[in-house]
């Protein structure tokens, strides 16, 4: 059994390469759309523990607004009504609760957030009609769902040019320096294990997931108003690495090793797995992963 298997960890200690990574042009016009006096509703899927609030809110984006955010894995919802409010007291934020719903205030502006825990397709069927969002945003999520089928059922939770904000979504390279022995049949393997994904009986993943969403995007009727590289780029040195991006490396590792199971061999993936992170304890581990961020409309 892996040591590194927390999931709510792993998504608090990429928080600081996300924001590293976060394409700047994508961002502004995200910013743009936000930086409106009038409510706005907004949905999160795949929400995790709650990372992109507390970013919009550290950015100083967010002006008036009902925030929903959802995620499949009630680990990750009970983390994020833990972690917000603890969040909120180390950034002089007001917070309290009104029942299920966190309040947050902080100079004049208010954010109310919502938590779902609950699959994404169950949500979308169950939705009424009528409750519709300004803003959808989906970080590091686009690419573990069948795209095509999925993009369209995702804007119908849309008002007439509403928005859309999808990031971090992988596009075909992974490396990791320096190289070790069968580096090339791990990552092609493991590429391949994306394309071949299958969940709940549908595709569920897109190695080139970012480049294709060009298409998809277009093809779903969306106007892509902003576009750009996301990629992740993680180093250390002696001292090791930023923050608890260490965390994050070791359960990088772990999910290719999960991913290459029964695909070659043990030795051949126990092997390269060990070398891996005995390079993160060392802090020689180079890990870069190329990914886009979309922001656009949908009329």
């Amino acid at each position: 059994m892996t040591k590194y298997n927390n999931f709510p960890r792993y998504l608090a200690s990429k928080k600081t390469v996300d924001d590293r990574a976060l394409n700047q042009r994508v961002w502004d016009a995200l910013a743009e759309r936000l930086n409106d006096p009038w409510d706005l509703e907004i949905l999160e899927i795949g929400g995790g523990i709650g990372t992109m609030i507390e970013r919009l809110h550290e950015r100083d984006t967010l002006q008036h607004v009902h925030y929903t955010l959802l995620d499949e894995q009630p680990g990750n919802i009970a983390a994020a009504k833990e972690r917000l409010p603890k969040w909120a007291d180390e950034h002089n934020v007001t917070w309290h609760w009104e029942d299920e719903t966190l309040i947050l205030w902080h100079m004049g502006q208010v954010t109310q957030v919502d938590f779902l825990a609950e699959d994404l397709f169950n949500f979308l069927a169950r939705r009424p009609a009528d409750q519709q969002y300004d803003l959808l945003i989906a970080h590091a999520f686009l690419d573990l769902v069948d795209i095509p089928a999925t993009l369209p059922e995702l804007f119908k939770t849309l008002k007439p040019n509403g928005n859309f904000y999808f990031t971090i979504n992988f596009d075909g390279e992974t490396i990791f320096e320096p190289d070790v022995p069968d580096d090339a049949e791990v990552m092609a393997v493991y590429h391949r294990t994306m394309d071949e994904r299958i969940t709940n009986g549908k595709p569920s993943g897109d190695s080139h997931a970012g480049r294709h969403l060009f298409t998809h995007l277009r093809n779903a009727g969306a106007k892509i108003e902003a576009a750009g590289a996301s990629d992740w780029v993680v180093f250390g040195d002696e001292s090791g690495y930023p923050a608890d991006e260490a965390y994050f490396l070791h359960f990088i590792v772990d999910t290719v090793r999960g991913a290459l199971d029964g695909k070659i061999t043990p030795r051949q993936i126990e092997s390269w797995a060990s070398a891996r992170h005995a390079q993160i304890e060392r802090g020689t581990l180079v890990y870069i992963a190329h990914q886009l961020d979309f922001f656009g409309s949908v009329p």
